[in-house]
């Protein structure tokens, strides 16, 4: 069963949403909200499989609150946008479905969210508590117009640039306002290094390791960006990697 939470702020619209929905035994709507400060606590309590969300509403947008979520699920977008409006979400892959609703087009995209549905909900363990994110568990980045849906585990490493951190994947290098320490207490260490103050590096994209002038180590990554290690983390990195 698929749990749902539709978050609109056009009570007509959810409406119309339910409806529309009964169709889907697979699908079970377990909440609805009006706004992004209503549809947090609902996702907090909830912890649903998917969300369907607007985009435009009074206070923060739907962007925002995906924005303020430690993980992502996944999202199909019901906006009243254009396609030429939305070819931006497009081309990164984000599910949209265009005010008022085709049950074609839902149909369709509901049989591409099952089909990426993880295992395990994000954010919580077998038993519904709080813990360290899965590499497999996806965060949303917002730059510009510009917005991406990213499996933490394709994510090469963190960058902290004053109040932002850049985030570096595929040919990818988005800014967003982040703090590097809140990123580090939620990643996971078996997975995630942190290489100083100023970055945090997926082991998984480390090409080679290198002795450094300092007495520390030199780290290559895989597209040969080199971040210095100190001596003292340099001593962590060697017991986490088993060197």
């Amino acid at each position: 069963m698929i749990k749902a939470l539709l978050i609109d702020d056009e009570r007509l619209a959810r409406n119309e949403m339910r409806r529309l929905l009964q169709q889907f035994d697979e699908v079970e709507i377990v909440g609805e909200a009006a706004n992004a400060d209503e549809a947090l606590s609902l996702i907090e309590k909830q912890q649903p499989d998917l969300l369907f969300l607007d985009i435009q509403m009074p206070g923060k947008t739907g962007f925002e609150l995906l924005e303020e979520l430690d993980s992502a699920p996944p999202v199909i977008f019901v906006t009243a946008y254009d396609e030429y409006a939305i070819k931006a979400f497009e081309v990164n892959a984000l599910d949209y479905l265009l005010k008022p609703v085709d049950e074609k087009k839902l149909e369709t995209a509901l049989q591409k969210v099952k089909k990426d549905l993880p295992a395990q909900p994000p954010g919580k363990d077998e038993k519904g508590t709080s813990r360290i994110l899965r590499e497999d568990e996806r965060v949303f980045l917002k730059d510009g117009d510009k917005c991406w849906f990213v499996s933490l585990k394709d994510i090469r490493y963190f960058e902290s640039n004053g109040n932002y951190v850049q985030v570096f994947f595929d040919n990818q290098k988005p800014m967003v306002l982040k703090s590097l320490n809140k990123l580090e207490d939620k990643l996971s260490k078996k997975q995630f290094f942190r290489a100083g103050r100023k970055f945090i590096i997926n082991l998984s994209f480390i090409e080679k390791i290198e002795p450094s002038l300092n007495g520390g180590l030199l780290v290559v990554m895989s597209d040969q960006r080199q971040i210095e290690i100190s001596r003292r983390q340099a001593a962590k990195l060697k017991d986490q990697m088993s060197l």
